[in-house]
């Protein structure tokens, strides 16, 4: 790793590392906030060294890193090379209907699922207003959208604004969610189908180690299996 000055800097340590948490405290695991050097700096609105405008921009401009809530209900990152493996632990090959019919997935989490299922990208408000969501489901709400980013059954895909019965534009950006299946290539949902939850598991727990030879193996569990 390489210390890291500009997105560029980001992405090329993003990619050798594989997977990174996405704010400053690492969960005793492993952060790429560590190799910050002194330009980057939070908040600031500069595309080249503000790690807040980070998150959009691989979005927008990449196809190849996926971000979202995936480790301990925080940001965090996850390149094509190694979403294979995160899905192969966290969904084991099940469908949310399963796990919902076995009591492992909340009935908010399936009805926002359920909207993304039946229009295959949407905005957060959006997402609210189709599936009946009232201000007083909010924290259920959030928790469930929460619950499907760590679960891979859903991800981040952008961001959009609100628009007026005029078509135009208003307010604040709201993030917009799409099906993990939809996110990349249907190669890297099949690559998961072929790989042992054993194997994912070693694969992953060796990496972490690689990148944080001292990482707390308890939470390096946590991190991978997502609980």
């Amino acid at each position: 790793m390489k210390e890291i000055h500009s997105f560029p800097d980001f992405l090329d340590n993003l990619y050798e590392a594989g997977m990174s948490m996405g704010g400053e405290n690492e969960e005793g695991v492993f952060g790429l906030c560590r190799y910050f050097g002194d330009e980057i700096v939070w908040h600031t609105e500069d595309a080249q060294t503000d790690p807040w405008e980070w998150r959009m921009r691989v979005l927008h401009e990449r196809n190849d890193i996926a971000y979202g809530k995936f480790f301990f209900k925080k940001s965090g990152y996850i390149t094509k090379e190694w979403f294979p493996y995160f899905y192969r632990i966290r969904r084991g090959g099940r469908g949310l209907q399963e796990e919902y019919e076995e009591g492992n997935v909340s009935l908010y989490a399936k009805r926002v699922y359920d909207q993304l299922s039946e229009h295959r990208e949407l905005p957060l408000h959006l997402i609210k207003e189709y599936g009946g969501f009232g201000r007083e489901d909010k924290s259920r709400f959030d928790s469930a959208v929460t619950q499907l980013q760590m679960d891979l059954y859903i991800t981040m895909c952008g961001n959009a604004r609100k628009k007026s019965r005029r078509g135009e534009e208003y307010g604040w950006s709201s993030t917009v969610f799409c099906l993990a299946e939809d996110f990349f290539e249907a190669d890297v949902i099949k690559r998961a189908g072929e790989i042992s939850g054993e194997e994912a598991y070693e694969k992953l727990e060796g990496q972490i180690l690689l990148l944080n030879p001292g990482a707390d193996l308890k939470k390096v569990r946590k991190f991978i299996k997502g609980r």
